[in-house]
């Protein structure tokens, strides 16, 4: 019980901001608006249901008249029926996307603030696929809460309607017990109704229970494998390269067979679910026939009356059937809740995690970047550095070097806020840019133009491009600024460097931060890249990590890592025509 409070208090917390955001008039006026039509949805079929007894009592009388009447009666519910559930559907459906709109962007908003997409993937990887998790579990959240909440309500509403209809249908039943007497059950209808409706819900539960955590595994599994095919087609070169198409077809098969086998069992367990809904259903369908039919042989009622009972029977049997009929949509609804929860909850330890974290990055007024008593560990507790203090004044640059593995990019992850495992403090000046640039540059979706000025929505005439882009040997592409390509997998890696750079270049950082992001160019290349650098942003200060030492002559101070967490700092001691 403690289980199913907790349950509906994270849903309540999942769902419940929309309803009070500053969307919640149009939200809240198209709820009403849709309940309502449930409701008159609910009042046709109790008309109906007394239409029904007229319509019959007139074929059974052979009265014309009646029958033609009660044709006419007939077509205005229709009329009125068919326009209700169209407009029913269709408001159902607008407020559907707007909440799914404002629950995407609160999603996306969260997932980006303070680097938690970065953190989720390399820190906390208890949420899988965060990608399904916002386009098609919060639409599924959306659709399934309305559709199964809107669906509960008719039920109750339907049940009192049609449960007094058929009590006072339904009349008495008396059953003879010899010398004791006869025993009168009221509204026995209604009774058998009940104990059919609960016994298959009772069913129907204990059969179906298994299925939300086999659709949780099934989300969970296909996204997987789905992954698994976008990350071929974003490293579709290098799988080339290496002929790996085997071994990728090893691995999307292994993961296919993972898809396969748990459909498997939900099959197995949907077809005991509904060999039990099935014969359940088709017994309601003559079971308020068979119970009536003693009052109807006997002259009690008439055929009007035994055809009434038997629809208004189905009505409070529906109703009482609610959860047998809809358990495949709620356990599917209950699988998309935990997800959005799991999700939710990792986000929050993140963000709770960011606030207890030991390197402490500050703002200063100083106009200097400054490190100081900087300890970095792994995850696992090894210390990487033990101690590093430096600073980076105007004009000055640095460069860090040191064996693999001895936390040179940690450094510059912790100097970014993304490196969590440390204590220290972090300087900044504040009112000053900084730019960092990594290995493997990133090349959002989009133009050229787009990839050049990136994160920048726009910058830089078409001219200054085109000389940037000739500058760093890239002339070719300055026809292509406005095409839109895969420029990821379009440009190779030393191309993808150079872009860079020109980012770098059209921002004009106060401090550039560089983790080996000339790796992939010759040393010419490289040379006019840091070149370009000195010449166009003279005053800017860069700290570069490398393993080559063709660029310790762009720089006049060097931090060395010793791998112990031990290191060394001071200047370059190079002729002064080395750097020209």
């Amino acid at each position: 019980m403690e289980r199913e409070k907790a349950f509906i208090k994270s849903f309540w917390h999942l769902i419940s901001p929309y309803w009070v955001s500053e969307d919640k008039k149009a939200a809240w006026g198209l709820l009403t608006v849709v309940v309502a039509l449930n409701l008159g949805i609910v009042y046709i079929n109790v008309l109906l249901n007394r239409w029904m007894n007229g319509f019959y009592n007139a074929l059974q009388n052979l009265e014309m008249k009646a029958f033609l009447n009660s044709l006419v009666e007939f077509s205005v519910l229709a009329a009125v029926f068919i326009a209700t559930a169209v407009y029913m559907i269709y408001l159902n459906q607008m407020l559907q996307i707007r909440w799914r709109k404002w629950l995407t962007r609160r999603y996306l908003t969260e997932w980006l603030d303070g680097q938690t997409y970065y953190r989720m993937q390399i820190f906390e990887r208890r949420t899988d696929n965060p990608d399904q998790r916002i386009s098609e579990d919060i639409a599924a959240l959306v659709e399934k809460t309305l559709n199964l909440g809107l669906g509960f309500l008719r039920a109750v509403v339907t049940l009192l309607s049609f449960i007094v209809i058929l009590w006072e249908l339904s009349g008495p039943l008396e059953i003879p017990l010899g010398g004791f007497g006869t025993v009168t059950i009221g509204g026995y209808m209604v009774w058998a109704a009940l104990f059919y409706a609960l016994f298959g819900t009772w069913l129907t539960m204990v059969i179906g229970n298994p299925l939300i955590k086999l659709n949780f595994n099934q989300q969970r599994l296909e996204a997987d494998f789905r992954y698994g095919m976008i990350r071929l087609r974003e490293n579709s070169e290098n799988v080339a390269i290496y002929g790996g198409e085997a071994r990728e077809m090893a691995l999307f098969w292994g993961r296919f067979k993972l898809v396969v086998a748990n459909f498997w069992r939900i099959m197995r367990q949907q077809k005991r679910l509904t060999w039990m809904t099935s014969t359940y259903n088709q017994l309601s369908a003559i079971f308020p026939l068979v119970v009536a039919a003693p009052r109807f042989f006997s002259g009690q009622i008439k055929l009007g009356g035994l055809m009434q009972i038997s629809q208004a029977f189905g009505q409070v049997h529906d109703s009482l059937s609610f959860i047998v009929n809809s358990y495949v949509g709620i356990a599917e609804w209950k699988a998309v809740v935990d997800r959005l929860l799991t999700f939710t909850d990792t986000m929050k330890t993140i963000e709770e995690a960011r606030s207890l974290e030991r390197i402490k990055r500050r703002g200063t007024e100083e106009d200097a970047f400054a490190v100081r008593a900087l300890d970095l560990f792994l995850p696992d507790g090894r210390v990487l550095v033990r101690g590093l203090s430096f600073h980076l004044r105007p004009g000055e640059s640095l460069i860090v070097t040191g064996p693999s593995g001895c936390g040179k990019s940690t450094l510059l992850k912790a100097m970014a806020g993304l490196w969590p495992y440390g204590e220290g403090e972090i300087r900044y000046p504040e009112g000053k840019s900084c730019v960092f640039l990594s290995q493997r540059p990133y090349l959002p979706l989009g133009t050229l133009r787009d990839a050049l000025t990136y994160p920048a929505s726009n910058g830089g005439s078409d001219e200054e491009l085109r000389d940037l882009l000739a500058a760093h040997g890239l002339a070719y592409l300055a026809d292509h600024l406005d095409d839109t390509e895969p420029w990821s997998q379009t440009l190779s890696l030393g191309e993808q460097q150079r872009i860079a750079f020109i980012r770098a270049l059209l921002h004009k950082p106060d401090y550039l931060f560089l983790d080996e992001a000339t790796s992939s160019l010759d040393e010419e290349t490289e040379a006019r890249v840091y070149g370009s650098l000195k010449q166009r942003l003279p005053e800017t200060v860069y700290f570069s990590v490398a393993h080559r030492s063709t660029l310790l002559p762009w720089h006049a101070r060097r931090l060395a890592l010793r791998g112990d967490g031990g290191w060394d700092e001071g200047p370059l001691l190079l002729p002064a025509d080395s750097r020209s």
